[in-house]
């Protein structure tokens, strides 16, 4: 289990092992609550945070370090060999600051309209994945800005996935003004 801002090669490396892929809502709760309904053997954030149940249902980055050497030990090989059998993809963190005053919930509301059945989840903010990557908008609960992450084989995929939901959002908010 990883959730919706992490990378899609966490989804690529599971499947072509065998194992089965979930995603949740952003944040370790949601992410510990998810593995303990699909009995997930690992999960964690993008962040580096791994959750590994046989210790603790909490992210512990050194239990992932641990996990990551012990692999390295026990192919023999280099951290950059290893690397090379992964897939691809560059993320691309956005963030748009939000007027004191604006709602943030009426600014979701206004992408959810513009893309319409684009969209593939709505757990937590807007989830668009096709073919190229995925992007993801969401409320920060701490600071008063859309948190828009996005992901693509390149980085200019992954820029033109988050520019397309920036230029909504600007949209919108110019209106309110």
């Amino acid at each position: 289990v990883s959730n919706m801002s992490s990378s899609r090669a966490l989804r690529d490396i599971t499947l072509k092992w065998g194992g089965k892929w979930y995603h949740s809502p952003v944040g370790e709760v949601n992410v510990v609550e998810a593995m303990k309904r699909v009995d997930a053997v690992i999960g964690g954030e993008g962040n580096g945070g791994v959750i590994y149940p046989p210790l603790h249902y909490g992210r512990d980055a050194l239990v992932g370090i641990a996990l990551f050497l012990t692999l390295l030990a026990k192919k023999r090989i280099k951290c950059s060999e290893l690397r090379k059998t992964y897939p691809d993809y560059v993320i691309s963190k956005n963030r748009v600051d939000i007027d004191e005053g604006s709602d943030p919930e009426r600014i979701i509301a206004a992408i959810e309209k513009s893309l319409g059945n684009e969209i593939t989840d709505r757990r937590d903010g807007i989830l668009v994945e096709n073919e190229q990557g995925w992007v993801q908008v969401r409320k920060s609960n701490t600071e008063s800005i859309l948190r828009i992450y996005s992901e693509g084989r390149s980085e200019e995929e992954a820029n033109l996935l988050a520019e397309r939901i920036i230029k909504i959002v600007k949209k919108v908010t110019s209106g309110q003004k």
